[in-house]
């Protein structure tokens, strides 16, 4: 693989000049600066990010990547972090995983194009993660349980909001619950549904499989999954949706399907988005504190930036938020 040290050869300039040339510094001439990106193009020559081949000061820039920009519980997160960033004088990048190990969200991970990274996204590996990071690189990790030099995991207690939501509509006398899951690769998922099956265990319930279908946490997957519910019959007093955007696509197909909320069927979600208390009926759900997970995770960040100590995983807790969609059977 070349570096700029072979690109400023062929160049015929120092390599001093090499990277300021290929940084964009104005002190080289327009002359000399493409004389140097031809050479570079021709050995096909990829800069380290920011920090290239000589050593250089900080960027004062984080990244904060995310399996999808969109959706209210993103929005939330993204400004929490970019307060603590700007508080300490940074900037903050939002960048999206789609497109895995050859996303341009890899590329500032491995490349070293920001400070430091914060990152909830389940297709970035575990494998990713520890190869980038490092005590000159910290990456705090958001809803997964992964450590290793450099790496910080943040979780919110999914499984006992999951036992929480299903416990809430057991005590409300529902026997037949659904549940309606995010990605089988997400952490969230896993930790959420595992509180779901303790809670029923306990009761005494058996989990049925036709009740047990995948909405990708999106609203489009949880109008789609609560379509399919219905036509196979027989429907649960209730459905645990894994998150509030899962949940407000499923109140849309259930209305569609002429079925009452929750004169006929309970509704429960998670996250507590914003949305959650303007639906009709308003969404009985398992707060996240969104902001606070966000905030902490930005701070512990620069922490590490800053040389400090800190623990290697932090645990936020849940809250049950009672509205109008979970009735007493």
């Amino acid at each position: 693989m070349a570096t700029i040290k072979d690109v400023a050869k062929l160049a015929g300039v120092a390599l001093s000049t090499a990277s300021y040339a290929l940084s964009g510094d104005s002190k080289v001439s327009s002359k000399t600066r493409e004389k140097v990106l031809e050479a570079a193009r021709q050995l096909n020559y990829r800069k380290n990010g920011f920090a290239m081949d000589l050593k250089r000061s900080r960027t004062n820039t984080i990244a904060l990547i995310l399996t999808d920009l969109s959706g209210p519980y993103y929005s939330e997160l993204i400004r929490s972090v970019q307060d603590v960033a700007l508080s300490n004088g940074y900037d903050l990048i939002a960048c999206s995983s789609m497109g895995g190990k050859d996303s341009t969200a890899v590329k500032f991970l491995r490349e070293k194009r920001v400070d430091g990274a914060v990152v909830l996204a389940h297709n970035i590996t575990d494998e990713i993660l520890l190869s980038s990071a490092s005590a000159a690189f910290p990456i705090v990790v958001m809803d997964r349980k992964t450590t290793g030099e450099g790496l910080i995991s943040v979780v919110v207690d999914g499984e006992q909001g999951g036992y929480d939501a299903t416990r809430h509509l057991i005590e409300k006398g529902h026997r037949q619950i659904a549940y309606i899951s995010g990605p089988s690769n997400s952490f969230d998922n896993a930790m959420r549904y595992q509180g779901f099956l303790r809670a029923m265990r306990e009761a005494g319930l058996e989990e049925k499989a036709k009740w047990r279908l995948g909405g990708s946490f999106i609203r489009e997957g949880g109008y789609k999954a609560t379509k399919m519910m219905m036509m196979q019959g027989e429907l649960p007093t209730a459905v645990f949706y894994a998150n509030d955007e899962m949940a407000v696509g499923g109140i849309k197909a259930l209305e569609e399907g002429g079925v009452s909320i929750p004169d006929e069927i309970s509704v429960i979600g998670f996250d507590d988005i914003q949305l959650a208390e303007y639906v009709h009926p308003a969404l009985t759900t398992i707060h996240q504190p969104m902001h606070e997970s966000g905030s902490l995770a930005g701070h512990l960040l620069f922490q590490m930036l800053n040389g400090e100590e800190v623990n290697e995983a932090y645990k936020l807790k849940v809250e049950l938020i009672r509205r109008n969609s979970v009735k007493q059977v």
